[in-house]
C-alpha cells in the first residue's frame, strides 16, 4: 500500500508523460490490448529511469511502513516465505481466503452393451450407461461451500443395426440414441451412414449424425475469483448484466466524464445441452498400388453452442455515478444464434521399394461467424495445418563390418497456422504460427522380442505456444524398451 500510494502521488503522471503506448479495447476477446512491440521498446528505452523510480519508490515504503506489520516482502526473504507459505497453505475460499485448491470428487460409471445378430440383419446392438458426479471443493472451485452439497446424475440409452447389400458392396447403418441429465430435458440424437464399394480397397461414404454436449460441471456449478474475473456456472442465469463495451464508453467518452446513459444492461439464459447435427462425405483408394488417399469434408450446425459471456454486475452512487461494487463475471452460456462449423481433411500416403513411405496430410477447419452475438466460442482450432513425413521398416543395411536388420525411421514436419485462444478473461489472445520437427530411430533384436526407440518430439527445439497463457514447449526426447513374450 505504502509503495503504491508513493508511487501514484510522485510518478504515475511522470511515466504518463513518457508517452506509454495506449491501452485499446478489443470486442473481439473483451481485453484491453496494446501493441506488444511497442510496449517492449518503451520498457528498453526507459529502463534506467523506471529502475530508479522503482527503488525509490521500495525505499520509502519500507522506511514508512512499521517493521513488523507492513515491512514490505522482499522475494527471498524469511517473511516473504512465511507469508507464501501461510497463503499457500489455506483454502482458496471465502473462508479461508488462500490459494489452495481443494478436490475429493467422485465419479460412479455403469455401461452395458449387447449384441444381436439376427438372420435379417447383419447385428442390433443395444446399450445403456449411467454417470453419477459428487464432485467435492469445499468452495474452491464450484459452489459447495456453506453446506452445499452438489451430486449430479445422468443416464442414455441407444440402439444400433446395419445391412450388407449387393454381396457386401453396400453397407447401411442406423443408431439413435436418448440422453438424460437430471438438470436438462430430454434429448435424442440419431444418425446413419451409407458406404459403398464398387471395387476392392475404394470407398465412398455419406453419413448423417447428431450428437448432444451436456453443459459440464463447470458449465453448471463453477464458482471461481480468478481475479479480474469470476468463472461462474449457469444453471440460474443471470439478469441486468453490463456489457464490457458499453462500461468503457461510461467510463471515457466525449464528455470526459462518467456517464450511466452509455450503459447497456443484458440478461442470460440458463445454460442448455448443446446439439450438433453433421453431414459428412468422404473418398479412400489405392491407386497404384503404391498411393493410399482419404478425403473428407463436413459441415455441422449447432444449436445452443456453448461458448462465455462476460458481463459486469456494479452498484452505482446516486451522488457520484461511480460503482460502489463492481464485479466481471464470465458465466457459461449458450449462442443465441445457430452456429456453423466446415472442415476438409486430406491425406496421401505413398510406398516405395516396399520397406518406406512418404506421407502428408492436410486439414482446413473453420467456425463460421456469427453477427449480433456476445458468446465467446472458445472454438480455439487453427484454419490450417499440415504433416509431411517419411518413414521406413525392417530395414537391412552395412555399417563397416556390422550387419543391421529390422530396424527403421520416421522424421515428421508438421506446420500450425496460428489461430485466436480463448479461454478464461485472463486466458485470451493470439497463438502464432509454429512448426515442429519430430524424429524417431527403432532397431528390433527379434531373437530375444527386444525393441529400442530413441526419438524426439519438436527435435529443433521450437519453443512456442500451444495455449495462450501456458508455457513454452520445447524439445521432448525419450528412449524405450519394449519386451514382447511370442510363444509359438
Amino acid at each position: 500500500l505504502d509503495y503504491r500510494t508513493y508511487w501514484k502521488n510522485n510518478f504515475a503522471n511522470q511515466v504518463i508523460g513518457l508517452g506509454y503506448p495506449e491501452l485499446v479495447f478489443d470486442p473481439q476477446t473483451n481485453m484491453f490490448t496494446f501493441d506488444q512491440e511497442a510496449a517492449d521498446q518503451w520498457l528498453i528505452d526507459n529502463n534506467d529511469l523506471l529502475t530508479e523510480w522503482h527503488a525509490e519508490a521500495a525505499a520509502a515504503a519500507n522506511m514508512e511502513s512499521e517493521p513488523e506489520t507492513l515491512e514490505f516482502f522482499r522475494p527471498g526473504s524469511d517473511r516473504f516465505q512465511q507469508e507464501f507459505d501461510r497463503i499457500t497453505s489455506l483454502k482458496s475460499n471465502k473462508e479461508e481466503n488462500g490459494t489452495l485448491f481443494y478436490d475429493k470428487s467422485k465419479l460412479y460409471h455403469v455401461h452395458g452393451e449387447y449384441k444381436f445378430t439376427p438372420t435379417f440383419l447383419k447385428h442390433i446392438t443395444v446399450g445403456a450407461n449411467t454417470r453419477l458426479y459428487r464432485p467435492e471443493t469445499d468452495g474452491t472451485i464450484m459452489i459447495d461451500t456453506a453446506g452445499t452439497t452438489i451430486s449430479n446424475f445422468e443416464y442414455g440409452a441407444y440402439v444400433g443395426t446395419g445391412r450388407d447389400f449387393l454381396d457386401g458392396k453396400l453397407k447401411l447403418s442406423a443408431t439413435v440414441r436418448v440422453d438424460k441429465n437430471q438438470n436438462f430435458n430430454f434429448v435424442s440424437t440419431p444418425a446413419a451412414s451409407v458406404v459403398y464399394s464398387p471395387k476392392p480397397n475404394t470407398y465412398i461414404r455419406a453419413s448423417f449424425s447428431s450428437a448432444v454436449r451436456n453443459p459440464t460441471l463447470s458449465d453448471q456449478y463453477l464458482n471461481f475469483n480468478v481475479g479480474p474475473a469470476v468463472l461462474a456456472g449457469n444453471l440460474n442465469g443471470a439478469d441486468s448484466l453490463i456489457t464490457v463495451e458499453s462500461f468503457v464508453d461510461y467510463l471515457s467518452n466525449e464528455s470526459g466524464q462518467v456517464d450511466p446513459s452509455f450503459l447497456r444492461f443484458f440478461d442470460i439464459d440458463p445454460i442448455q445441452p448443446e446439439k450438433v447435427k453433421t453431414a459428412e462425405l468422404g473418398f479412400r483408394t489405392t491407386l497404384f498400388n503404391s498411393l493410399y488417399t482419404d478425403i473428407g469434408y463436413y459441415y455441422s450446425i449447432y444449436d445452443d453452442f456453448i461458448g462465455y459471456n462476460i458481463g459486469i454486475d456494479a452498484t452505482f452512487s446516486p451522488s457520484t455515478n461511480l460503482p460502489d461494487e463492481l464485479t466481471v463475471y464470465r458465466y457459461a452460456a449458450n449462442s443465441l444464434n445457430r452456429v456453423t462449423t466446415q472442415g476438409f481433411n486430406m491425406g496421401l500416403n505413398y510406398y516405395f521399394a516396399k520397406k518406406f513411405q512418404v506421407m502428408g496430410n492436410y486439414s482446413f477447419n473453420r467456425l463460421n461467424s456469427q453477427l449480433d452475438d456476445p458468446i465467446i466460442p472458445a472454438f480455439n482450432t487453427p484454419t490450417h495445418k499440415f504433416n509431411i513425413g517419411i518413414s521406413g521398416r525392417n530395414i537391412e543395411s552395412k555399417l563397416g563390418g556390422l550387419h543391421l536388420k529390422n530396424w527403421g525411421f520416421n522424421i515428421n514436419y508438421k506446420w500450425v497456422e496460428g489461430f485466436l485462444f480463448e479461454g478464461s478473461p485472463q486466458f485470451t489472445g493470439f497463438i502464432p504460427s509454429y512448426d515442429l520437427l519430430d524424429a524417431q530411430i527403432n532397431y528390433k533384436l527379434e531373437s530375444i522380442g527386444l525393441t529400442f526407440k530413441l526419438g524426439a518430439s519438436n527435435i529443433l527445439n521450437n519453443l512456442h505456444f500451444e495455449t495462450y497463457g501456458g508455457p513454452r514447449i520445447g524439445r521432448l526426447a525419450y528412449f524405450s524398451v519394449l519386451y514382447e513374450n511370442k510363444k509359438n
